[in-house]
């Protein structure tokens, strides 16, 4: 027997950018192991939860099948990111940059595994249970996990953490979580009781409680901090690592926590193998690739098909020191393309927007720019059972219905909208034809001198951009914009100035993503509903009447069927609000690194854990030393 969830459960690899908190659910529901008798009535007990399946995994289960559980502890992994730093709270989200990983310390309730899908266990507790009608849940805590400092963790601290972010938290955040857990009970140092709001789906509540961080509330109350303030103090948490220095700007050095009470836990078996992670920090790519060449990092995940197809012809690699790899990947591509920001009139009009996407050639800019290497994202939820297909139809077309005032008519009766497809020339003459009647139809009207006024105003596009990465994929783009009739251009500005001016919503286009998952539940409204609006998980500022409701569907969805027809649902709204064009996605890794590193046989399909259950071999690596390649 078992019980049901909905939530939002995104599997991505380690985030660089430290200040995203990540979707408000991040974990999900259980599976009935056994009953015992509450004030209420029976409470279901488990040692795992999930929405709409069963867990793979039995009650006291030694380690996940995936990892290496003889892998050898040691040695060091490094990694870069680009742009720079100012502080190290990963947390606070309005102002400055902090560091990458600085979140590395802090750990939730529960845990999911890197081959299950909407499925946690038990990590800092040793079970949950609750009533039949989910309206609340009763954690109880492992009485020995410490924080970094040494200090026990207790519920007082769930509590404490759980209330931090309510109270001082990303403002979309706190006002969905504090309606869904509005009360939150400790029952003793090792048992927390948190109550389910009325309105959502209970399963949801479960879920983002089993998803609290823990951080230690006598450091706050020591410290006078707050959560929402840039600084370079970072709480004790309850992880395997913590930051142990830094150079502001420069790298970050992450080195194990001496007092970590997990090592032997069942879901840390085989992980947490480096006993130092460096992140060198470089102005832009190109630096940080020669600079990888050089041996000055060791371990590099891809992202630009021209290194990939034609710089890794350099000695280290060409001798074997350096591995090149294409590892498959499992997990749900991000939602990206370029990004409208919606909060400006010009881009109000569908028109607009379409006319504009029209101009992006991603056949031409796929075979000629990027090798081939890419396949052309459609769906936010690409290559899933959540991605909207054909004509709507049962549920779905229900659903669709109960909003019909609201969306155009045609997504009731059409085909869901796709990219357009093009030719194998930069410009399509067909695809401008078209943007050019859409425009008129707009009121941009092209003038003697070939630019789109409407009133007297010129139709003008600048792409905003932190990176170089870029610019051959976009300059062709601005190209074609401008044969349409528009001004268009490239601002490459620095990371600090474009985090800056993308939170403040000061652009007409930049390349971002939206971060979904394979089960998804309230963290919907986070990220595409009214309650996200200004938030930095939309970055379009995306709001549609229509989307909202549907979310309510997802919400309290009560079977695997009723979830997915909803969110195929607003995947078909959102696909035909054009507020993304969508540009390409990958469905492998692509990795390199100083051959000295190893990884279990198979990989899992949500995570490529090269931080977390990759290992170092130390003759590897001492051969590379002999041979000079690394110091």
């Amino acid at each position: 027997m078992t019980d049901r969830t909905a939530t939002a459960k995104t599997r991505t690899q380690p985030d660089l950018r430290g200040w995203l908190i990540g979707s408000v659910i991040a974990v999900t529901g259980a599976l009935i192991a056994g009953q015992a008798l509450g004030q209420d009535g029976p409470l279901i007990q488990s040692h795992g939860f999930s929405s709409f399946g069963e867990l793979q995994r039995p009650e006291g289960f030694t380690h996940f099948d995936y990892v290496n559980v003889d892998a050898p502890k040691g040695g060091e992994i490094s990694i870069w990111t680009q742009g720079t730093f100012d502080h190290l709270n990963p947390y606070e989200t309005q102002a400055g940059r902090p560091g990458a990983l600085s979140n590395i310390s802090f750990e939730r309730l529960m845990r999911a595994p890197a081959d299950e899908v909407d499925v946690s266990y038990c990590y800092l507790c040793t079970s949950l249970e609750y009533p039949e009608d989910q309206s609340y849940v009763i954690f109880h805590l492992r009485d020995d996990v410490t924080f970094s400092d040494g200090t026990p963790m207790t519920a007082n601290d769930v509590a404490f953490t759980h209330n931090l972010f309510i109270t001082q938290g990303t403002p979309s955040f706190a006002s969905i979580v504090s309606q869904m857990l509005p009360q939150v009970e400790v029952i003793d140092d090792h048992t927390i009781r948190f109550e389910i709001g009325e309105g959502f789906d209970p399963s949801d509540g479960i879920s983002q409680a089993g998803a609290t961080l823990v951080m230690s509330q006598a450091w706050y109350e020591e410290t006078g901090n707050r959560l929402d303030e840039a600084r370079t103090e970072i709480s004790p948490g309850t992880g395997p690592y913590m930051v142990t220095d830094f150079d502001l700007s420069r790298r970050i050095i992450i080195g194990r926590n001496e007092n970590f009470w997990g090592a032997d836990h069942p879901l840390n078996v085989g992980h947490n193998n480096f006993d130092q992670i460096r992140v060198e920090y470089f102005a832009d790519t190109t630096a940080a690739f020669e600079a990888f060449k050089a041996g000055e990092f060791t371990f590099r995940l891809e992202n630009s098909s021209l290194t990939w197809a034609t710089g890794y012809d350099f000695p280290n690699r060409n001798e074997g020191y350096v591995v090149q790899e294409t590892i498959a990947n499992g997990a749900l591509p991000r939602a990206g393309g370029f990004t409208f920001n919606m909060t400006l009139e010009k881009f109000q009009d569908r028109r607009v927007r379409e006319a504009i996407g029209l101009m992006y050639n991603f056949t031409w800019t796929n075979e000629t720019l990027q090798y081939g290497l890419f396949r052309q994202r459609e769906s936010f939820w690409q290559g899933s059972d959540l991605a909207a297909s054909g004509v709507p139809e049962g549920l779905e077309l229900e659903y669709l219905q109960s909003v019909a005032d609201l969306i155009d008519p045609s997504i009731l009766t059409d085909e869901v909208t796709v990219p357009h497809t093009s030719t194998e020339r930069q410009l399509d003459r067909r695809n401008l034809r078209r943007a050019s009647t859409l425009l008129d139809e707009a009121g941009w009207i092209a003038g003697d001198d070939g630019i789109r006024r409407m009133n007297g105003e010129a139709l003008t596009v600048e792409f905003l951009s932190p990176t170089p990465s870029y610019d051959r994929i976009v300059l062709p783009y601005i190209s074609n914009l401008e044969r349409l009739g528009i001004e268009a251009n490239y601002n490459r500005v620095d990371p600090s100035q474009y985090t800056e001016r993308t939170r403040a919503f000061q652009f007409d286009l930049i390349i971002d993503s939206y971060r979904n998952g394979l089960v998804e539940g309230e963290s919907l409204g986070q990220r595409y509903g009214s309650d996200g609006v200004g938030d930095v998980f939309n970055p379009a500022h995306y709001t549609n009447p229509a989307v909202d409701a549907l979310i309510e569907n997802v919400v309290s969805a009560g079977t695997l069927a009723e979830m997915q027809a909803g969110v195929r649902a607003i995947d078909r709204v959102m696909r035909h609000d054009l507020f993304i064009i969508p540009n390409w996605y990958l469905a492998d890794h692509w990795t390199a690194y100083f051959d000295m590193y190893r990884h279990p046989e198979t990989i899992p399909p949500y995570d490529l854990g090269y931080l977390t259950f990759w290992w170092y071999d130390e003759d590897a690596a001492q051969a590379l030393r002999d041979a000079g390649v690394i110091r």
